[in-house]
């Protein structure tokens, strides 16, 4: 995991992190891409995306849909560890900026909160190709608008 800072690795308590960890677990895009999650911090969320042919494009990049799903899937997390437990989320909008081929061995997703609110929350993405050695490049970046909703019964 890349941390740029102490606060950067400050972990959601664990209550949070369960719920977090609980809702992830029920994403069936998540389960069928093989993404999960890397940290769970107030307000940040890391997801990880090993690169592997069934989640690549025709040139062997991982595909602009998978980059996109993590990326969406780091930012509603993130604004979920600031909710209420008996709150929930729902992306309203989303845009992504392609930077460069999504190489590496793996992709790492980061959700980061820029300005919650009672109803809508907003959040910046970013995606970087990481290579075995630690190198990282940013692939993508974007930056996307949640709404909070009240948690619907399972």
């Amino acid at each position: 995991m890349y941390v740029e800072d102490q606060t950067q690795q400050e972990q959601a308590s664990p209550a949070v992190q369960k719920r977090v960890q609980d809702s992830f677990d029920r994403q069936g895009l998540m389960a069928h891409l093989g993404a999960r999650l890397a940290h769970i911090g107030p307000g940040r969320v890391h997801i990880v995306l090993l690169a592997r042919p069934e989640v690549s494009q025709q040139h062997g990049y991982v595909h602009a849909g998978a980059t996109s799903a993590i990326a969406d899937s780091a930012g509603g997390y993130a604004a979920l560890t600031l909710f209420s437990e008996d709150s929930d989320v729902l992306t309203v909008e989303y845009k992504i900026n392609l930077l460069a081929p999504a190489v590496g061995d793996h992709l790492e997703a980061v959700g980061t909160v820029l300005k919650p609110g009672r109803t809508l929350t907003v959040c910046q993405l970013e995606v970087y190709g990481v290579r075995e050695g630690g190198e990282r490049k940013l692939v993508a970046n974007g930056q996307q608008t949640l709404i909070r909703i009240s948690r619907p019964a399972q």
